[in-house]
C-alpha cells in the first residue's frame, strides 16, 4: 500500500514538473517570438539582460538583435549622410552649370568659325549631360532614402498615355522616328501620376536615344489590362539586347553594348525600377539582338489595404 502511494506521489510530482517545464518553455517561446516580431518591425531596443532571468537562448538572441540594431542604426546614419552629401553637391553644382549653359548659348549666337563653334557645342552637350546626371542622382537618392513619398491612387491609365505621347512624339519625329500610341488603356490602375510619368518617360527617352532613324523606325506605347496588374510597354525597333545583358540592364550606371555614343549615364532604367517597386509593381525587359527592345512597367490594378485607407482619408 505504501509503495502504491509513493508511486502515485512520484507520478504527480513528475506531472507537475512536466507542467512547470512546459509552461516555462511556452513563456520562453512567447518571449522569443515577441522579440523577433519587434525586430521585424524595427521597434526592438536593447535592455539590461540578466542570465538568471533569461534563458541562454534568449540571451544569445538578445545579443544578436542588439548587434543587428546597432548595424542598422549605423547604416541609416551612413545613408542619411550620403543623401545630405548628394543634395549639397547638387545644390552647389546647379549654379555653375546654369552659368555654363547660359554662356554657351551666348557664344553660339556669335559669328564663330567652324572649329570654335564645334567646341562650344561640345561644351554645351557635356554640360547638359552633367545636369541630367545630377538631377538623376538626386531623384534616386531621395527615392531610396524615403525622402520623397510615392503615393499611388486609383486613376485611369489613358490620360497618362496621352500625356506621354504628346510630350515625346515631337522629340521622336525630330530624330526621324514614328511614335505610335494606339487605343487602349481605358481602365484604372493604382499609381502616382507624377512619378509614373518619370518612370515611363525614362523608357521613352531610352527608346528615342537608341533607335536608329529611318523609314521603319518606330516606337510603340501600349497598355494592357490583366487581373492583378496593368502593363505599360515601350517597344522600339532599336538594336535590341543580348541575352547576357538582361541580367544587368536595371543596374545603376549600366549601359548596354549597343548604346554606342548615344547620350546617357545608365540611370534611367534603374530609376524607373525604383519607382515601380515603390508602387507595388515591377519592370520586365524583352528583346533580342537586332530585333528591338520592349520594356514593360507592371502596376497594380488596386490599392492595398493600407493605401486604400490613406486614399479614403
Amino acid at each position: 500500500m505504501t509503495g502504491e502511494i509513493l508511486w502515485v506521489v512520484c507520478a504527480a510530482l513528475a506531472l507537475a514538473a512536466g507542467g512547470l517545464l512546459a509552461a516555462y518553455s511556452l513563456r520562453t517561446l512567447r518571449r522569443l517570438e515577441h522579440m523577433l516580431r519587434q525586430a521585424q518591425d524595427g521597434t526592438w531596443r536593447a535592455q539590461t539582460w540578466q542570465e538568471k532571468r533569461l534563458s541562454r537562448l534568449e540571451n544569445q538572441l538578445a545579443r544578436v538583435l542588439s548587434a543587428g540594431a546597432l548595424s542598422r542604426r549605423r547604416l541609416d546614419d551612413d545613408r542619411a549622410h550620403i543623401q545630405r552629401l548628394v543634395s549639397d553637391v547638387s545644390h552647389q553644382v546647379k549654379t555653375p552649370l546654369a552659368n555654363i549653359l547660359l554662356y554657351t548659348d551666348l557664344l553660339s549666337e556669335q559669328p564663330l568659325p567652324d572649329k570654335p563653334r564645334q567646341l562650344v557645342q561640345e561644351i554645351e552637350r557635356q554640360s547638359q549631360k552633367l545636369e541630367f546626371l545630377t538631377d538623376a542622382l538626386v531623384k534616386t537618392s531621395r527615392l531610396e532614402g524615403g525622402l520623397v513619398q510615392v503615393r499611388p491612387k486609383l486613376q485611369p491609365v489613358r490620360p497618362l498615355l496621352d500625356g506621354l505621347a504628346a510630350t515625346w512624339a515631337p522629340r521622336a519625329q525630330q530624330k526621324g522616328i514614328r511614335l505610335e500610341c494606339p487605343s487602349g488603356g481605358d481602365f484604372c490602375a493604382a499609381f502616382d501620376a507624377k512619378w509614373t510619368v518619370e518612370a515611363v518617360g525614362n523608357l521613352l527617352d531610352n527608346a528615342v536615344k537608341y533607335t536608329p532613324p529611318g523609314e521603319g523606325a518606330c516606337i510603340r506605347l501600349t497598355a494592357q489590362k490583366f487581373t492583378m496588374f496593368c502593363r505599360i510597354t515601350v517597344s522600339d525597333t532599336g538594336p535590341g539586347l543580348d541575352e547576357s545583358e538582361k541580367a544587368h540592364i536595371f543596374e545603376r550606371f549600366y549601359r548596354g553594348e549597343g548604346t554606342g555614343d548615344a547620350p546617357g549615364v545608365g540611370l534611367g532604367l534603374y530609376l524607373a525600377r525604383q519607382i515601380a517597386t515603390l508602387q507595388g509593381g515591377y519592370l520586365r525587359v524583352d528583346g533580342r539582338k537586332g530585333q528591338g527592345t520592349a520594356v514593360s512597367v507592371f502596376l497594380p490594378r488596386e490599392l492595398d489595404g493600407e493605401k486604400k485607407i490613406q486614399e479614403i482619408v
